[in-house]
């Protein structure tokens, strides 16, 4: 397997494996408490496994202006430092937040504001530009989308954004951001339990890659849940919004999804492949245009996860034994 891919249609090249920023951004919070990041973490780790991925081939870095309340990108920008030229960053807009409270307060699918996050994230990451801008309200209208997609053109020709994308599990909505000359990638989710295949077919038809967010499924590809193991009070998983599948009412994994896991356990570890780096080759043979992004706490999960890009994709046969175990 080739260790980059093309970001759909931009003439930009990444690392078949990217690494995703949500969790270096440490604990923030929405207006009513609920939890929005994955606890409490050490910014000099954080730092540490962002170099360590550097000097493993990773080149393709996923953050968000609200992660942490604006902390991921401050820790991805002082992270890269000397090497922003050599790796590609996306990052994200269309929620605010305070900083101060690390609190999020609502949403603004606005193209004014949209050149305010844009302003604001450039001096955080400590760049001149983004080389993959993001919307990421998922579930915006799709007439204002259309304004947002003109409005990254002008960002494009101005040289503040390289490409974009819309951050959305709709193909529908991905489809109107496509229209669009710059538009490179769709970020959805995508893993070997929650299969996406309307998103793929847009993605091979329109040119784009596939970005793919819980790639491990919140956790539960990692092969470290074995049962309802306990989780932080600041970890999103704790108190699980809707959307967030396979932790129940918090108190930790469902039962019934790490049965799936434990299914899968023999396929996924082929090879000497870990859990995780299992399942992320099955999402490399699931598509030429997946990217995969991780997330990543500590140098050992960095190593982890970058391991995988030497083990490779699945088989077609690995690949048609997942459906069978899965009863797809």
């Amino acid at each position: 397997m080739e260790t980059t891919r093309p970001l759909g249609r931009s003439g930009i090249e990444v690392s078949a494996l990217g690494f995703g920023c949500w969790a270096i951004g440490g604990e923030w919070q929405a207006a009513d408490g609920q939890p929005l990041g994955w606890g409490k973490v050490d910014d000099e780790e954080s730092v540490r496994a962002v170099r360590r991925a550097l000097d493993l081939g990773v080149t393709f870095f996923d953050t968000a202006d609200t992660y942490g309340a604006g902390h991921s990108e401050r820790v991805l920008g002082r992270a890269l430092g000397k090497r922003r030229a050599d790796v590609v960053v996306a990052t994200k807009w269309g929620n605010v937040f305070d900083e101060e409270t690390r609190t999020l307060t609502g949403g603004d699918d606005s193209p004014a504001y949209l050149r305010r996050a844009l302003t604001a994230s450039l001096r955080r990451l400590g760049t001149d530009y983004v080389d993959l801008y993001q919307f990421h309200l998922s579930d915006a209208d799709p007439d204002q989308g259309a304004l947002l997609r003109d409005a990254c053109e002008e960002l494009v020709r101005e040289g503040l954004i390289r490409a974009y994308a819309w951050s959305t599990d709709d193909p529908a909505r991905a489809a109107v951001f496509a229209e669009g000359p710059h538009c490179a990638a769709v970020q959805h989710a995508l893993n070997v339990l929650t299969d996406a295949p309307a998103m793929l077919t847009l993605c091979e038809e329109a040119g784009l890659a596939s970005v793919n967010r819980s790639p491990l499924a919140m956790g539960l590809l990692s092969g470290k849940r074995r049962d309802r193991q306990p989780l932080e009070a600041g970890d999103i998983r704790s108190r699980p919004p809707a959307w967030l599948r396979g932790f129940g009412d918090g108190s930790g994994a469902d039962p019934e999804w790490l049965a799936r896991v434990d299914a899968l356990r023999d396929v996924l570890t082929s090879e000497g492949r870990t859990p995780a780096q299992g399942a992320l080759a099955w999402l490399w043979a699931r598509s030429t245009r997946t990217v995969p992004i991780p997330g990543f706490r500590s140098v050992a999960q960095a190593e982890e996860n970058a391991g995988a890009l030497e083990k490779g994709a699945l088989t077609e046969a690995q690949l048609a034994e997942v459906d069978r175990l899965l009863g797809r």
